[in-house]
C-alpha cells in the first residue's frame, strides 16, 4: 500500500504507481494556517499513465474554496494586479483592497451562486483594469476600471474545448488561403465560419499578406478567447492564473517565477514560489470537469407548457442567432496545458507529455445529446463570438469606458445562456435584477431582436422567460 497526503488527510491507496502529491512542507503542524499545502508533480503524473482526473480534482477543489493567508503569500506588498509583472507605483497600506485587489479571500467568496463554481451576487463586484499599465487605482471611476458581476464555471471544460477546435477551424482555413493566394498569384477572399459561426472574411495576397478588416467578432490572431465578459481570455489556464494575482495577490511561478522575472518572489513578500504548475493544474481540472449546466426537471404543468412555446418564441424572433442553443464538439479530450496557452502560462513545449483529461469518463457528459456524426452536442446557447450589443438608444451594455484587451467597450462576447436560471442578476455589470430587463437592454447587433421581444404579447414574453428560467446550474 502506498501512503500519500491529500488536503491534509493521510490516506491510503493501493495502485502503486499512483502518483503521490507532495507535502510542500513535511513539518507543517495540523493547525497550520496555510491554505496551500499539497502539490501535484505533472511530469510524473503525465509519464504513470494514471487517469488524471481523480488526482487532480480533490485538489482542485480544495484549492478552490481554501481561503489563502499570509503565509501562502496573498497580498500585494510589492505588484500590481496586472496581467503582466508589474510593480506598484506606491504601496498600499491596506491588506485588501476591493478596487484592485486583493479583493476576496478565496475563489469560492465569488464564485458560490447556486454552487460553488458558480455565479455571485452583486456584492461579489470586481473591478476590472484593461490589464496592463492602469492596474493600480484606487477609485471606482470607470476610467480607470469596469466594474463586473461574476461569471459561472460550470461547463467550463467543454466551452474551451468548443474554442480550441474553433480557433483550430479558423487557421487551417487561413492556411489554405494563403496558399491559395501563392498558387494563383491573385488577392483570394473567404468567408470564415466554423461549426455553424461565421466571423467575417479574410483575405490573402500573393506576397503572404492579409486583409483582417473584414473579420468579425474574433481576434486577428483567429484565437477563440471564450472567457470573461469581453471573450478576452483562452484558456481557464489564463484565467486561473490571472485571477490567482489579480483577486488574491498569489503570483503563480510560471508567470512571475526566475523564468519571466529573475526572482521567485517578484512581490518581494518573502514567501516564494507561491503556487506551483501543478497547483494550477488542479484548479484547472477542478473547473475543467464542473457539471454542465441543465434544465429542471419535474415542472408544473403551467410552466412546462410555457417554457415549451418559449422556446419556441425565443428561435422565431431570432435570439437563437447568436444565443445558438447547442454547437458540436469532436473530441473530449482536454489537454493541460492547451495548444494555445502562451508566454505567461505553462505551454505544451514545457512539458515532455501535456495532461490529457478525458471527459468523456464523466457520468455528466455521457448523458449529453449528440448528433448523427457522434459528436456531443454541447447545450451552451451560445456563439463564442463577439457582439456589438449597445448603441446610442440603447446604452445599457455600454457602460464601460475602457477597452479591455483592446475590445471595443459596446462590444461582448455573447453570454452563454445555460444555467441562466440559477444565475440573477444579470448584465455584465450585475445590476438588471430580472431577465425581462435584460432582454430589452440589448442594442446594436441584437435590435432587431430586442424589438420583435418588445412587440410580443404579455404571454409570449413571459413564455420566453419561462423558458429561460428552466435553464438551471443543478445543485
Amino acid at each position: 500500500m502506498t501512503k500519500y497526503l491529500r488536503l491534509g488527510i493521510l490516506m491510503t491507496c493501493s495502485c502503486l504507481t499512483f502518483p503521490a502529491p507532495l507535502a510542500a512542507d513535511p513539518d507543517l503542524p495540523p493547525w497550520s494556517e496555510r491554505a496551500i499545502q499539497e502539490d501535484i508533480d505533472l511530469e510524473a503524473l503525465a509519464a504513470s499513465g494514471q487517469d488524471p482526473i481523480p488526482v487532480l480534482q480533490p485538489l482542485g477543489e480544495q484549492l478552490f474554496s481554501a481561503k489563502f493567508t499570509s503565509l501562502d503569500g496573498a497580498g500585494r506588498p510589492d505588484a500590481t494586479g496586472a496581467i503582466v509583472p508589474t510593480k506598484v507605483r506606491r504601496k498600499s497600506h491596506l491588506a485588501f483592497q476591493r478596487l484592485a485587489g486583493p479583493d476576496a479571500n478565496a475563489c469560492a467568496s465569488c464564485h458560490n451562486e447556486p454552487v460553488v463554481g458558480g455565479a455571485g451576487s452583486f456584492t461579489a463586484n470586481v473591478f476590472v483594469s484593461e490589464g496592463f499599465e492602469s492596474a493600480d487605482f484606487d477609485t471606482i471611476d470607470p476610467q480607470f476600471s469596469n466594474e463586473r458581476n461574476t461569471n459561472a464555471l460550470q461547463g467550463a471544460g467543454l466551452i474551451e474545448l468548443l474554442a480550441r477546435e474553433m480557433t483550430a477551424d479558423l487557421r487551417t482555413a487561413r492556411q489554405a488561403l494563403l496558399k491559395k493566394a501563392r498558387t494563383s498569384g491573385q488577392p483570394e477572399k473567404i468567408e470564415l465560419e466554423t461549426k455553424g459561426v461565421t466571423f467575417g472574411s479574410l483575405t490573402a495576397y500573393p506576397d503572404g499578406t492579409l486583409d483582417v478588416s473584414g473579420l468579425e467578432g474574433v481576434d486577428d490572431d483567429l484565437t477563440i478567447r471564450p472567457f470573461s465578459q469581453k471573450g478576452v481570455f483562452a484558456s481557464l489556464r489564463q484565467f486561473t492564473v490571472n485571477a490567482m494575482n489579480a483577486h488574491h495577490g498569489i503570483q503563480p511561478s510560471e508567470r512571475f517565477g526566475p523564468a519571466w522575472t529573475g526572482t521567485s518572489d517578484f512581490d518581494a513578500d518573502g514567501i516564494a514560489d507561491e503556487m506551483s504548475t501543478g497547483q494550477i493544474s488542479a484548479l484547472v481540472a477542478w473547473q475543467a470537469t464542473l457539471p454542465a449546466p441543465t434544465r429542471m426537471q419535474d415542472l408544473p404543468d403551467v410552466w412546462e407548457a410555457a417554457r415549451t412555446k418559449g422556446e419556441q418564441v425565443f428561435e422565431t424572433i431570432g435570439c437563437s442567432s447568436c444565443h445558438i442553443p447547442s454547437l458540436p464538439l469532436d473530441s473530449l479530450v482536454f489537454h493541460d496545458p492547451g495548444p494555445f496557452d502562451t508566454a505567461g502560462t505553462l505551454r505544451q513545449s514545457d512539458l515532455d507529455t501535456p495532461l490529457a483529461l478525458d471527459l468523456a469518463t464523466l457520468e455528466w457528459v455521457q448523458a449529453l445529446p449528440k448528433d448523427a456524426q457522434g459528436r456531443v452536442l454541447v447545450p451552451l446557447y451560445g456563439d463564442l463570438k463577439r457582439h456589438k450589443i449597445a448603441d446610442t438608444q440603447n446604452e445599457t451594455y455600454g457602460n464601460e469606458l475602457l477597452a479591455q484587451r483592446f475590445v471595443a467597450r459596446d462590444v461582448f462576447i455573447t453570454a452563454e445562456l445555460w444555467g441562466i436560471g440559477s444565475t440573477a442578476p444579470y448584465g455584465h455589470r450585475g445590476d438588471l435584477t430580472t431577465l425581462n430587463e435584460a432582454i430589452l437592454a440589448h442594442g446594436g447587433a441584437a435590435t432587431e431582436s430586442r424589438k420583435a421581444y418588445s412587440n410580443l404579447s404579455e404571454e409570449e414574453r413571459q413564455s420566453v422567460i419561462a423558458f429561460l428560467r428552466s435553464l438551471e446550474i443543478a445543485q
